[in-house]
């Protein structure tokens, strides 16, 4: 197929998005013949007639004073446009036959592919929305440096957008783990600055949590760890940063779990009624600093709110993990009786509610 590209007469150059034009962008190919182009999703606004060169106010191709050649070129750019985003997005692509036709192209036809596809912010973020567009942008990263400039250049045009986004984002996470040098430092830069924003965002957070267990580079891996604790007491009551701070615990760094347990310090026996928040505490209860910590906050509990909290929706668990975990070894045995001597005036209560299972230890040494 690269030398089917090879041979084709070349187009008019362009460069990719807000970057200069230069001798060095390769020619846009054309569709390759033999591969059918087919009619776009219902509902998919497609390619876009002015690329970001031309809202620059740069000209595409030189002027002609009928126009019929600026028109033509015109409709022959869209034609591209068209048949890439049906190549990229189409279900009728068999996989295996898209990466069979990856692997054909040379070096110069995977740098002309990927300048059609990021020569438009809104037409790359159309294509990386979609499912099986977000898959074999994934599969062409890493082929080759080139590539990788140009994608990296896209994403970080439109950062937010793709971070923030189903589909989207699993490009940015791909482009993180294949990415190194001033690529992948651009990317943590900007993933340190918007981190509270990616954080508290549906889609946004799962890519955070990805990107926080793949990076390998310690100064921004620390950075980041350091935002995301900071913050631990907002993220942990927001209903998509709780994950973070979950998913931040579970990784078992201890400066981390040491700055999240002094954030959260004084906030653990309200964040257990919260159904996220629980689950924050129980991560807590299983680290023998942290667990510390919470216990000897549900000691200070008066003993009427210790109850409430042993016998609602999700408090009972954490109640329930704390007498768990402090039944296990004769070092913790002063919090374990404490606990059971501040439950055990409410045992019937607790017989008949949620509470049954603390209920059931407290019967056991009672």
């Amino acid at each position: 197929m690269s030398t089917m590209l090879d041979a084709l007469p070349q187009q008019p150059r362009f460069a990719t998005a807000r970057e200069p034009m230069t001798e060095e962008t390769p020619a846009i190919p054309p569709p390759p013949r033999g591969v059918s182009a087919v009619t776009r999703p219902p509902g998919i606004t497609l390619a876009p007639r002015e690329t970001d060169v031309t809202k620059q106010n740069q000209p595409l191709v030189h002027s002609c004073p009928c126009g019929f050649c600026a028109a033509a070129n015109r409709q022959e750019l869209e034609t591209r446009f068209q048949w890439m985003f049906d190549f990229m997005t189409t279900t009728k692509q068999d996989p295996a036959r898209f990466k069979e036709t990856i692997s054909k192209l040379n070096r110069t036809g995977l740098q002309r592919m990927a300048s059609l596809m990021t020569s438009d912010s809104d037409y790359f973020l159309e294509i990386a929305r979609n499912e099986h567009g977000s898959k074999r942008m994934q599969n062409l990263l890493g082929k080759s440096d080139d590539v990788d400039a140009l994608f990296c250049a896209a994403i970080l045009r439109i950062f937010l957008s793709v971070m923030t986004d189903k589909n989207a984002s699993y490009v940015a996470v791909r482009a993180m783990r294949v990415f190194d040098g001033q690529k992948k430092e651009s990317m943590c830069e900007l993933i340190l600055h918007h981190a509270l924003h990616l954080a508290s965002d549906q889609h946004g957070c799962v890519a955070l949590n990805e990107i926080i267990t793949d990076l390998d580079h310690p100064y921004y891996r620390n950075q980041l760890l350091g935002v995301v604790s900071h913050n631990a007491l907002s993220l942990s009551y927001d209903p998509y940063g709780n994950f973070v701070i979950q998913h931040v615990l579970r990784l078992n760094d201890l400066h981390c779990t040491r700055n999240i347990v002094v954030r959260l310090r004084g906030y653990c026996a309200d964040l257990s009624l919260r159904k996220y928040g629980s689950y924050i505490v129980e991560r807590l209860l299983e680290e023998e600093k942290s667990m510390f910590v919470v216990v000897d906050e549900l000691l200070k509990c008066e003993n009427d709110r210790l109850v409430r909290l042993a016998r609602s929706d999700y408090g009972n668990f954490v109640v329930r993990k704390a007498l768990e975990v402090t039944k296990k070894e004769k070092i913790r045995a002063n919090l374990f009786l404490g606990l059971v001597h501040k439950l055990k005036p409410f045992l019937p209560l607790l017989r008949k509610s949620r509470g049954s299972n603390i209920a059931a230890i407290l019967d056991s040494v009672c």
